[in-house]
């Protein structure tokens, strides 16, 4: 699946987070969530996996046969915690 992001948002990203959106491409999705903290007007997802062997945290949503790319970042550590350490206990 191909994946798309705002050139403007990436600008964005890479200044707040030190990763451009691109970077999606290569991220190893471990677990995802739908995003259902506010009301989006569309369905967003947040997952968590690995990127280089660290783990980092993804927002997405789904246009057409898209993946739209909206946040990548290094997760933080609660986050790794609570969604990728007992995702094992889960399944």
């Amino acid at each position: 699946m191909d994946i798309e992001f705002d050139p403007d948002k990436d600008r964005r990203n890479v200044e707040k987070h030190g990763i451009s959106l691109a970077r999606a491409v290569d991220f190893e999705i471990l677990t995802f969530i739908e995003d259902t903290r506010f009301d989006y007007g569309e369905t967003r997802y947040r997952a968590w996996g690995l990127l280089d062997g660290v783990y980092h945290a993804l927002a997405f949503t789904m246009r057409s046969d898209r993946i739209r790319i909206i946040m990548l970042r290094r997760a933080r550590e609660k986050e790794i915690r609570r969604h990728v350490a007992n995702r094992s206990e889960d399944q």
